[in-house]
C-alpha cells in the first residue's frame, strides 16, 4: 500500500520546517508540497530537500543544495529519508490539494496541514484501518501544542464532536483512498470548509476511521479568531 502525504502551503517558512522534518521519518512513499505562490521561504524549504515539479514533470534538485546547507539541517535529524516533490498552483486549499492528488501514484491520500505533526505510528495506523475493505478513509484524533486549559478543552471537543457526526476538518490529517477521492471529484473548489464538505459525502461513500492516535496541531487559529468563533 503506498501512501503519499500532500502538504498544501501559503507563506508556511515558519511552520514547514519542522513538520517536514517530521514526516519524512515516518516512512511514507511520497510528501508532496502544493505551494500557493509563497512570499516567503517556503518554497526555498521545500525544494532543498529534493526536487521540484513544474506541471507535471520532476526536476532533479540544483546540485548546490545539499542538506548540510539546507533550512532544516541540524545535527541530530536524519534528512531526506522520504523525497519532497514540491508543485506551484494557483491559492486556493481545495485546489491546491487537488492539484497535488492528480501528480500522486499512492494508493492512499493523506492530507496534512504545514502546522500540523503526524504521531509517530500514523502509517501503521492507517494501513491497519485500511485493511478492512469496508473503510475508505478516516481522520486522527487532534491535540494543540498547547495541550492545557481552554486550548486541551477545545482539543478535546473537536475529536468528540468528529466521532459523534462523523465529520472531520483539515488539520485532524485526512486520509482517503486515492480511488475513492476520485470517484468523489475530489475537495470542492471553495473559499473555506471544503475538508467538512468532503467527509460528508467521504462518510456516504463507506466506513470512515476515526483514529484514536493524535496529531499535534497549531493553536495560531485559534489565536487569532478566538475560541467561540
Amino acid at each position: 500500500m503506498k501512501i503519499a502525504v500532500i502538504i498544501p502551503t501559503l507563506n508556511e517558512e515558519q511552520a514547514l520546517p519542522e513538520t517536514l522534518q517530521r514526516t519524512t521519518a515516518l516512512g511514507f512513499d511520497d510528501i508532496i508540497v502544493v505551494d500557493g505562490g509563497s512570499s516567503d521561504k517556503t518554497r526555498d524549504i521545500a525544494m532543498s530537500l529534493r526536487f521540484e515539479v513544474r506541471g507535471s514533470r520532476f526536476q532533479e534538485q540544483p546540485e548546490s543544495l545539499h542538506p548540510q546547507t539546507s533550512p532544516l539541517a541540524t545535527s541530530n535529524v536524519e534528512l531526506r529519508t522520504t523525497p519532497v516533490m514540491l508543485l506551484t498552483t494557483q491559492p486556493g486549499r481545495a485546489r491546491q490539494m487537488n492539484a497535488g492528488a492528480s501528480h500522486s501514484q499512492a494508493d492512499v491520500l493523506l492530507f496534512l496541514h504545514a502546522d500540523t505533526h503526524l504521531p509517530d505510528e500514523a502509517r501503521h495506523a492507517i494501513e491497519r484501518a485500511l485493511n478492512d475493505p469496508a473503510c475508505v478513509g478516516g481522520r486522527f484524533d487532534v491535540r494543540f501544542e498547547r495541550d492545557r486549559g481552554l486550548a486541551w478543552l477545545i482539543a478535546r471537543l473537536v475529536s468528540l464532536r468528529s466521532r459523534w457526526s462523523g465529520i472531520a476538518t483539515g488539520d485532524q490529517a485526512l486520509f482517503v483512498q486515492h480511488e475513492v477521492f476520485a470517484q468523489l471529484g475530489g475537495f470542492t473548489d471553495i473559499p473555506i470548509m471544503e475538508d467538512v464538505d468532503f467527509t460528508r459525502r467521504l462518510k456516504r461513500a463507506g466506513r470512515v476511521a476515526l483514529l484514536r492516535a493524535h496529531v499535534v496541531t497549531s493553536y495560531r487559529r485559534w489565536d487569532r479568531h478566538g475560541a467561540l468563533r
